[in-house]
């Protein structure tokens, strides 16, 4: 990276509306708030090497979106990044990463910029940057259905088949246990054995409910229950992930809880769920990634309904994972408004990974 001094760190807030509201068991979501990170590179244009007359700064984006529950606050999302502002220009990188550590949708927007940054002067694509490995050209991507009717959620999921999606995620929890798996298994008898149906019930259920649940997603060829206890409740995850072999458990919100460790440790999950903006970057994401492949966990990526720049970072994070299974990465139709184009094409059930260097993002920051 640059010399101190070189760097400057810019920040725009904005609003994105949903298509429509997202009913899930944590409450409605209508709009994504955050701030669009710009990092300009004024001392290189390419590797170091001193800007000519002609040449452009090297620029990075990323993309603070807090969430309630999931990350700090806007006001604390907003002051953590002029912190990072000043500190980047007085004390370097790794010293405004520092200043931001404990509000994570500020990391998660700084490290983005950085690690976009860097991956453009080395004119690599940030999923390479990210993970020395292969070329990508594709990751397997879900459609995820939200909580409504029988025949809305058939309608919904029989629309995401027939643009190629191979895997399902319905949202549960907001109903009976009863109507949930009437809800999964029309679904079933629409689609067929063919298509992937998973479940995420965000924390919604009691012990009883969820072992309910899981006994007739078993037989539904429901592949994964996703966080179905409260995020607290390891033992009960591992009591569930006990009674089958047939339906994997997942750990979203009990992750942040409680740590790859106690999680391994207590035998509570088959999948985690890694979503780049609640645990501070795709940086930490990736890392992650790697400690659960080690202890035989599966890591799997998600947004948080995030713009086109984390949504994005979190493509190159999938990608960046050795035989990742299907993502909860198709979430740009979920927005109504977005902060520029998509590089991201969706097509038959998979993301296709931009090849562009860093990102593949150029049109995001509007000068005004």
């Amino acid at each position: 990276m640059s010399p101190t001094g070189d760097l400057s760190l810019e920040y725009r807030s904005f609003s994105l509306d949903l298509a429509e509201p997202l009913e899930t068991a944590d409450g409605t979501i209508d709009s994504r708030d955050g701030f669009l990170v710009r990092l300009v590179d004024d001392g290189s244009a390419d590797g170091g090497k001193p800007v000519d007359s002609g040449d452009s700064p090297a620029v990075g984006y990323g993309e603070a979106t807090p969430l309630p529950g999931w990350t700090e606050s806007s006001e604390d999302c907003e002051e953590a990044l002029e912190r990072a502002r000043d500190a980047i220009q007085t004390a370097g990188p790794s010293e405004a990463l520092e200043t931001v550590d404990r509000q994570v949708a500020a990391r998660h927007g700084l490290a983005l910029a950085l690690a976009d940054l860097q991956a453009t002067r080395d004119a690599t694509p940030l999923y390479r940057y990210l993970g020395n490995g292969p070329m990508v050209g594709r990751v397997p991507v879900n459609a995820t259905i939200g909580d409504g009717s029988p025949s809305e959620t058939v309608r919904e999921a029989l629309s995401a088949v027939d643009r190629g999606f191979r895997c399902c995620k319905l949202k549960v929890g907001l109903r009976s246990v009863e109507e949930d798996i009437e809800r999964v298994q029309r679904v079933r008898e629409a689609v067929g054995s063919d298509v992937e149906l998973r479940a995420d019930a965000n924390e919604a259920w009691t012990y009883e409910e969820a072992e309910s649940a899981l006994e007739r997603f078993a037989d539904l060829g429901v592949s994964i229950l996703e966080q179905p206890l409260p995020g607290g409740a390891l033992e009960g995850h591992a009591d569930l992930r006990a009674q089958t072999s047939d339906v994997s458990i997942a750990l979203d919100e009990g992750l942040l809880e409680h740590g790859v460790d106690a999680i391994c440790d207590a035998g509570a999950a088959d999948v985690v769920v890694l979503k780049p903006m609640a645990l501070g970057g795709i940086d930490i994401a990736r890392k992650v990634a790697a400690w659960l492949a080690e202890l035989e966990i599966t890591p799997l990526v998600t947004t948080t309904i995030d713009g086109v720049v984390a949504r994005t970072g979190a493509v190159h994070v999938a990608a960046a994972i050795p035989d990742v299974p299907a993502c909860g990465l198709a979430t740009g139709d979920l927005l109504s408004t977005d902060l520029g184009h998509d590089p991201v094409l969706l097509e038959k059930g998979s993301a296709v990974v931009p090849q562009a260097k860093g990102l593949g993002v150029s049109d995001v920051w509007d000068e005004r």
